[in-house]
């Protein structure tokens, strides 16, 4: 067998979950160049360069949701594939254990987490056969939040703004635009898109997850496909989304286009959304032992050249001070873009807490709390535990629940992430709260804002899905959505809109 072949996957895992590869740095540091300094894009996108130094040095996950792993494994004729998989899935569970991976694989039918991000269809492993002598594992961890964002289109379609979109280039184009704007801040812009044209339902968001592999700086070999995507990124950032949905220059930054043959009766786009949280990497490994003889993506004798030369958050005198408990004339005195530094407890809260809130009464006094959209990796220390990742979780999701949370329990603030509906916005205004809009992917930085954990409620639900109790300082957020009925979500979502329907003219050519 190959002795280093567990190790050297290990290996693998540890480095794409806290080290964001060269290409993806670049792409990034463009997108601080591209935004001026004091807007909210600028002072998000400073918060994400911290973080990524911060995962890169400290070894921790750069975003807390490691999403689902996907290994794609080249091998040369002979090897024992079903003993590799044994070995990638132990590697799976030794990293999860290391507090690298989150324990993100979830019983679809209970609900129960497996704790070892191992179960049914997890984690993803793809074999290939190749006429090589080495072993090729490549690996991609895409988070739930933009993995949610992943649509396929079925042309021709009507489309919002963009009106019909037709079984052509023109067609596509139109379709990936559309994927762009409707991820919004929901997605952790500045993302990239990974495109299949053609397929079935299934091959072509399979093709589009595999586009994600290649790197944002390389030209597809296909002319006709290497214009298209240099159209996209010459036109989809003057949508005007930002980063985070923030509003700004920068939406996307990168587009990588396959295609696959098709039925006759069938047309499918399907674009495989990616966060700035850009997690891919890859080994060579030798055939006789498995040892790394080549990492693919990033040569680790270059140094490392750091995103920003500062620590901690960079204040303007702006920032307002939040202490928990809350009260409602503080909630109403705050506006959409005030900055907030909040500092004392915190309750995170995810789906299965507010499914469960609905039929029960809170395992902690909510009345003036801070509710926070988060799953954070965390690990055991003594008698207690210790955050070492905790960004925001997409809020959309709990928009089912948030006004009910909110007016039952006297929540006077929620901390996520892409902003919330209708619903949760009327609720806000009702009751004197605002919602707070974190960084998302930023993993590293608002777990050096946590100075303790007090304790954890609903364990049951699993690690990600418990109620953490935390204790912070100066954690920063942004309010984009008030309690007088505004929300920076809404109106930049109607003024992209906007944007996107003048994007709607054929491309020139």
């Amino acid at each position: 067998m190959l002795p280093a072949f567990f190790d050297s996957v290990v290996e693998l895992i540890v480095r794409t979950s806290t080290d964001l590869p060269p290409d993806v740095r670049a792409a990034m540091r463009g997108a601080m160049g591209a935004e001026e300094a004091g807007t909210r894009s600028s002072q998000a996108l400073t918060i994400i360069a911290q973080n990524i130094d911060q995962a890169a040095t400290g070894e921790g996950a750069i975003c807390q949701d490691t999403g689902m792993p996907t290994f794609e494994v080249h091998v040369p004729r002979g090897s024992d594939q079903i003993w590799m998989r044994q070995q990638i899935r132990a590697a799976v569970a030794k990293a999860t254990s290391m507090g690298k991976l989150r324990p993100n694989s979830v019983d679809s039918i209970t609900g129960e987490n497996s704790g070892d991000n191992l179960g049914p269809g997890t984690p993803i492993i793809h074999f290939d056969q190749w006429e090589n002598d080495e072993i090729e594992v490549k690996l991609i961890l895409k988070g739930g939040g933009c993995e949610n964002m992943n649509i396929q289109y079925s042309v021709p379609a009507e489309l919002p703004h963009l009106g019909r979109a037709d079984r052509n280039l023109e067609g596509v184009r139109k379709c990936i635009l559309h994927a762009v704007w409707q991820a919004q801040g929901k997605g952790c812009a500045p993302g990239a898109v990974g495109v299949c044209i053609g397929g079935d339902r299934t091959s072509g968001y399979l093709e589009a997850k595999q586009q994600l592999f290649r790197t944002l700086d390389d030209i597809n070999h296909d002319p006709r496909l290497a214009e298209l995507e240099a159209s996209i990124m010459g036109t989809v950032n003057s949508l005007g989304i930002g980063t985070m949905g923030f509003g700004g220059h920068v939406s996307l930054v990168g587009c990588k286009i396959g295609a696959l043959n098709r039925l006759p009766a069938s047309f499918f786009v399907s674009v495989a959304y990616e966060c700035w949280a850009f997690r891919r990497l890859g080994v060579r490994l030798d055939a006789q032992d498995g040892t790394i003889r080549q990492w693919l993506y990033r040569d680790p004798s270059t140094p490392v050249i750091p995103m920003i030369d500062q620590e901690g958050f960079a204040r303007t005198g702006r920032e307002i001070a939040l202490t928990p408990p809350l009260d409602e004339a503080t909630m109403r005195s705050l506006k959409v873009g005030d900055l907030v530094l909040v500092s004392g407890r915190m309750f995170t809260g995810r789906d299965q807490v507010h499914a469960h809130l609905m039929t029960h009464e809170p395992p902690v006094d909510l009345r003036g709390s801070v509710l926070y959209h988060c799953g954070p990796v965390v690990k055991k220390e003594g008698d207690g535990w210790k955050v070492t990742a905790a960004g925001p979780t997409t809020s959309i999701r709990e928009e089912p629940y948030q006004s009910d949370i909110i007016k039952r329990y006297g929540v006077r603030a929620v901390v996520g992430k892409g902003g919330m509906g209708a619903r949760t916005l009327q609720a806000l205004k009702d009751a004197g709260a605002v919602y707070l809009n974190a960084v998302g992917g930023a993993a590293q930085f608002y777990a050096k804002c946590i100075e303790r954990t007090d304790g954890v409620s609903l364990t049951e639900f699993g690690t990600p899905e418990a109620m953490w109790h935390l204790w912070v300082r100066d954690f920063p957020a942004i309010v984009t959505m008030d309690a007088h009925g505004n929300s920076l979500h809404k109106d930049l979502e109607a003024a992209s809109g906007e944007k996107l329907a003048a994007l709607g003219a054929p491309a020139a050519h």
